[in-house]
């Protein structure tokens, strides 16, 4: 097939996949904000919307519905992101910031601030996101080193093994923690490990929503990037890549995005999984496009995730990254086995 016709084609095609992703996400968005423990009708939802709502609705949906679903698209987009970067970056198909251990290193500096800051009620949400940095680069540093033999450079499986190592450590520390700590601490640290959506207020949106506008246009202009990384390291050099410049600035995207995330979301696993690779079978491997359909997947799973978790069970309410991972954990462990083969 002549080149330009297909990559015409594929750029139709991922146009189309887009929009078809923006109308489910719109239709979850309309059915998130009808459901919770507070019955709402879509009628009064939409009157609400308008400004016509009772002070009761209003403060359902502008307090408490709303911010938590803007928050779980902006997540679920960042998380989604960050797993497309890392798998372009260390060409392994496992690759996820939950998995790596990078979203444990981030939540850990955010648990350890909180249960050791007796003044956190009154720190600002705008701190959360640069101490969940700290951590999430800290855990990088460490798989990297890890991860890394001299005159042969990072090893894919070396890195995912290095990740998984990490994370199980890190969650033993939260785990001895947890042993110390008065009721109300025991009990953030476990809403944080099951990935319960915890920072759900509009404060929260607005400190993790510049990360997000700022870091998604770098990871697309990055995009033609990762198709030569994907290509091998030996072709990438031979092209003119500055390899190890251009995985380290990579890198730093893929951590910030999903960093940042955990600091209002908790330890969310799985998204960076799943999204890049339905992506991939929707759309192609090719990184201008998988980058955009991953963060619209990812946005629409955490979204789903929370809305059935807020449903599910009429007296309580399952976390967003337990109802992830009943999905993932089990797509994981198929790419896992087909890995081997």
């Amino acid at each position: 097939m002549n080149p330009v016709l297909f990559n015409r084609k594929r750029t139709v095609r991922t146009t189309i996949t887009i929009a078809a992703l923006i109308v489910i996400a719109f239709i979850v968005l309309l059915l998130s904000m009808n459901t919770g423990f507070t019955k709402m009708s879509p009628l009064e939802v939409l009157r609400t919307l308008f400004g016509g709502g009772t002070p009761r609705d209003e403060l359902i949906l502008f307090e408490f519905r709303l911010p938590r679903i803007v928050i779980a698209l902006l997540v679920g987009t960042g998380l989604a992101i960050a797993g497309a970067i890392l798998q372009g970056v260390s060409r392994n198909a496992l690759a996820d910031p939950g998995i790596l251990g990078i979203n444990s290193g981030a939540g850990l500096a955010v648990v350890l601030f909180v249960v050791t800051n007796p003044m956190r009620e009154s720190a600002s949400p705008m701190f959360m996101p640069f101490l969940a940095l700290v951590g999430g680069f800290a855990a990088a540093a460490i798989i990297y080193l890890m991860a890394y033999k001299k005159d042969k450079g990072i090893s894919s499986s070396r890195l995912v093994l290095s990740g998984i190592a990490l994370a199980a450590g890190i969650n033993a520390l939260m785990i001895v923690l947890t042993l110390q700590l008065d009721p109300n601490e025991f009990n953030f640290i476990a809403t944080w490990q099951a990935g319960s959506i915890w920072g759900s207020s509009w404060k929260f949106v607005l400190a993790l929503l510049p990360w997000i506008v700022i870091l998604l246009p770098a990871a697309l202009w990055k995009a033609r990037q990762l198709n030569v990384f994907s290509l091998g390291d030996d072709t990438a050099t031979g092209l003119g890549s500055y390899l190890n410049k251009q995985r380290l600035l990579l890198l730093i995207i893929a951590v910030a995005l999903s960093a940042s995330c955990v600091a209002v979301s908790g330890g969310i696993g799985f998204i960076g999984l799943l999204g890049p690779h339905i992506a991939r079978r929707l759309v192609g491997p090719r990184y201008e496009h998988v980058i955009p359909v991953s963060a619209l997947i990812g946005a629409v799973l955490l979204l789903i995730a929370d809305m059935v978790g807020r449903t599910l069970m009429e007296n309580a309410e399952i976390p967003a990254g337990v109802m992830v991972a009943i999905i993932g954990g089990p797509y994981f462990l198929y790419l896992l086995a087909r890995s081997r083969t």
